[in-house]
């Protein structure tokens, strides 16, 4: 993705116990952002929340839930977000997905690491 160009910002709500396989779905959809090439991907967890079913989720000590809101964020070229959507929509069963356009100002990569972090 180059510096100044325009993208796609794609935000998957689910819970924190959803799962893909047994796995935690939120690790689930990164690792698959990552295999199909995606810029990058963040993971957000909420510390209250609720969704279609309206119930609230909370990590008051008082009422401690063990399904915080969770939030991925993806941004990427819009060709690329659009080919991710077929993906998510296969994986999430319950939750919300939106798209907006955003500009990029800048994506850098880190250095590539030579063996032993350096």
């Amino acid at each position: 993705m180059e510096e100044e160009t325009e993208a796609l910002l794609l935000r998957i709500f689910i819970g924190e116990s959803d799962r893909w396989h047994g796995r935690p779905l939120y690790r689930a959809l990164v690792e698959k952002a990552r295999e199909q090439g995606l810029a990058g991907a963040t993971v957000v967890r909420g510390i209250e929340g609720f969704g279609a079913n309206s119930v609230i989720h909370t990590a008051r000590l008082l009422e401690l839930s063990s399904d915080l809101p969770i939030v991925v964020e993806i941004a990427d070229r819009p060709e690329k977000v659009e080919a991710f959507l077929t993906t998510v929509k296969e994986m999430v069963k319950e939750g919300l997905a939106t798209l907006e356009k955003v500009r990029v100002v800048f994506y850098r990569p880190d250095k590539p690491r030579t063996e032993g972090g350096q």
